[in-house]
């Protein structure tokens, strides 16, 4: 009889690609995973991985048995989701993920809820960006993600994973008191062509958005300042070193000496909680998703 467990490590090699990356993703060491295959091909009879430069590949047996590990590990979930959805008591474990404003500005409501409404669940949560919060979720090291996407650049989904809508983000123009421009009741992102510009690191999905947004505005952005977290952004404006754009979500207080201006282009963040479909029965993942919902309308 096949192993669940190797099977699970075949699953996570053919996913990720490398021996390395599956272990990270399986939270084992690289030994562990070679270890589990070694058995895997020794239970089967036959070669299911082979050499290919410093890396693997799967052989054809090893393809078309990781094919099966896939339909077979997503049957086992809808089993545990059917159990869970039968009980129906929110129990067990959850884990959540958010790029970081969804983060600041979701998760202290919704887990809080959930601690209080369902005592015996236990969560776990982590920041983490909308890409690889795809990503995480669709392997399985998720439960759920709260991603985002913009009006004009969507992010990819893939089939499999079901999407809730939270929230429509409104961001502003961030820029020192003294600009030009703070007193505007509304500005265009054309009029900061001549601008110093701060962003997300570069490889974000929302640093990819902003330089795609400002290119396509007829102008190509002096960025010069790279930040990950909102609130260092909103210190670099006070300090005079630029403009940004600062969504509302999660933002918290706005440091002296910075002015926001609406943007009158219809510009918004769709934010949305993902999971898998063949989970979406799990009393957890409804309760984690239901009290997302909630945070968002309060937000």
């Amino acid at each position: 009889m096949l192993n669940l467990e190797r099977l699970r490590t075949l699953d996570a090699l053919a996913r990720h690609g490398s021996v390395s990356a599956a272990a990270d993703g399986l939270h084992v060491t690289t030994s562990a995973v070679s270890q589990q295959l070694a058995k895997l091909e020794r239970e089967v009879g036959q070669q299911l991985l082979a050499k290919n430069g410093r890396g693997v590949r799967l052989t054809d047996a090893g393809q078309l048995l990781a094919d099966h590990a896939a339909r077979i590990l997503s049957q086992v979930e809808l089993a545990q989701s059917d159990i869970e959805a039968q009980r129906g008591q929110v129990v067990g474990e959850v884990r959540i993920g958010a790029f970081p404003t969804a983060a600041r500005g979701l998760f202290p409501s919704a887990i809080s809820e959930l601690r209080r409404s369902h005592p015996d669940l236990r969560v776990q949560s982590l920041e983490l960006e909308p890409e690889r919060g795809i990503r995480e979720v669709f392997r399985g090291d998720l439960d759920l993600a709260v991603v985002l996407d913009w009006s004009n650049k969507r992010l990819p989904v893939p089939g499999g994973l079901t999407q809730a809508h939270l929230l429509d983000d409104v961001p502003d123009v961030a820029m020192p008191l003294d600009h030009p421009l703070a007193g505007r009741p509304a500005v265009d992102l054309e009029e900061f062509a001549d601008d110093e510009w701060v962003s997300w690191p570069e490889g974000e999905f929302c640093h990819d958005w902003l330089v795609f947004t400002l290119r396509s505005k007829g102008f190509e952005p002096r960025i010069t300042h790279l930040a990950g977290e909102h609130h260092t952004q909103l210190a670099l404006i006070a300090a005079g070193l630029g403009v940004c754009v600062a969504p509302r979500l999660g933002r918290g207080p706005v440091p002296d000496g910075v002015a926001l201006v609406p943007v009158r282009q219809h510009m918004r963040r769709h934010v949305y909680a993902v999971w898998r479909t063949d989970a979406d029965r799990r009393p957890s993942i409804r309760a984690a998703a239901d009290a997302l919902r909630r945070a968002a309308g309060d937000s």
